[in-house]
């Protein structure tokens, strides 16, 4: 054990409390099994060390950070580090990556069962269906899930602006008020301009461009070629096809999926190409926007794809279309905040009883209609039911 309480020591040195993430007040840290999923780069590991070093009053033995591959589960089971564990004070155990460890779901719930004065934090990959496992978790486990950052909160961790986030209604209600208030402060576009290309994930770093693209073109190739074969069994074979597939949407989003057109490209079935979309939704590459009301069986098409974030689409295409972009950002924002979201045919997206049209400055404001809004690019301020649309940045 001292190998992993050496591991632990060095991992927990390297969180800062110089910025914290929307969820980390959120969780209720007093559930005695709670699991942490999101896109690689959001955050979680970083979350997670934040809370053993600055959240919780820790001796150097009753809290244990550890990753699910490490070589000590070369030797050891986790059911046996976790007696040992808690055989000698443990109290809070955190696992990162659960999904890497063969068989996690039946050893976790043993351990719950086996210790209830232990408490559980563990993250897993979006991929992951965490009540789908060996054993049943849906008793015991509490999910919280972390995306990417919002708009507001890329402007607090550059030290730019510190906001509070905003519901929906709120916005809606009272942007006028709510621009004013950020325009005494800052002006807002071009930083939303960076945002849009550079700032969805906290690994981005001021003058590191080309380097945070790389890293994007990695994380996408490590979710296809490691995180779907870990909760899917996607093999070499197929994760090849996969990322085909990634290509010829990439280079085609926001579009309306002709299913036979895409399986015939990358030389595979209908039903594998159903499959792999919602494989990529899960695991937070993509995002489907479906008729409301209609299935969200795997085999159900969707009425448009996207890309799940405009960072990707910068990643995959060095001149990503602007139309595109805007989309691509207020469909992610509007699904972060946990919003159902769902395309209403005439307009681009309708959520919580409104329809949204997404367009640039040029697009005028339309109040003959009730319930719409036009969500508008390059304003800093808006009019009538035309909103700005970095505003819909700070919903989380």
């Amino acid at each position: 054990m001292d190998i992993l309480y050496s591991f632990h020591e060095n991992m927990i040195r390297q969180a800062s409390d110089g910025f914290f993430r929307f969820l980390y007040e959120k969780i209720n840290w007093d559930q005695r099994l709670i699991a942490i999923k999101g896109p690689r780069g959001a955050g979680k590991t970083t979350l997670m060390l934040q809370r053993l070093r600055f959240g919780l009053k820790t001796t150097s033995t009753d809290a244990l950070y550890l990753t699910a591959d490490h070589y000590w589960f070369y030797t050891h089971t986790l059911a046996e580090t976790a007696e040992d564990f808690v055989n000698h004070g443990g109290k809070w155990l955190f696992i990162d990556e659960v999904h890497k460890y063969p068989h996690w779901s039946r050893e976790i719930k043993n351990i719950y069962d086996a210790f209830p004065e232990l408490y559980i934090v563990m993250s897993a990959s979006s991929a992951l269906d965490l009540f789908r496992g060996e054993a049943d978790l849906s008793r015991r486990l509490i999910v919280y899930n972390l995306p990417g950052l919002s708009f507001r909160e890329y402007l607090q961790l550059h030290g730019i602006l510190n906001a509070n986030p905003q519901c929906f209604d709120v916005i809606i209600n009272n942007y006028q008020a709510l621009a004013e208030e950020v325009l005494s402060q800052i002006r807002p576009l071009g930083h939303f301009k960076n945002y849009l290309q550079f700032g969805y994930l906290p690994i981005y770093r001021q003058g590191k461009e080309s380097e945070y693209l790389l890293k994007l073109h990695q994380i996408i190739g490590t979710v296809v070629e490691n995180d779907l074969s870990y909760v899917a069994g996607i093999n070499a074979g197929t994760s090849h096809k996969v990322k085909k597939l990634l290509g010829v949407i990439a280079a085609s989003v926001p579009f309306k999926p002709n299913i036979a057109e895409l399986a015939r490209k990358i030389d595979s079935s209908r039903d594998s190409v159903y499959e792999w979309i919602n494989l990529l939704e899960k695991a937070r590459v993509l995002n489907l926007l479906g008729d409301k009301g209609k299935s969200t069986a795997i085999l159900q098409k969707p009425e448009k794809i996207f890309l799940e974030n405009t960072n990707f689409a910068y990643a995959l295409d060095p001149r990503p279309d602007i139309g595109n972009l805007r989309e691509t950002y207020m469909f992610n924002q509007l699904v972060n905040s946990g919003l159902d979201v769902y395309y209403p045919g005439r307009y681009d997206f309708e959520a919580n009883g409104w329809r949204i049209e997404v367009g640039g400055k040029l697009k005028p404001a339309n109040d003959n209609e009730d319930y719409l809004i036009i969500a508008a690019d390059d304003i800093e301020t808006g009019f009538r039911n035309k909103l700005p649309l970095w505003m819909f940045g700070w919903m989380y």
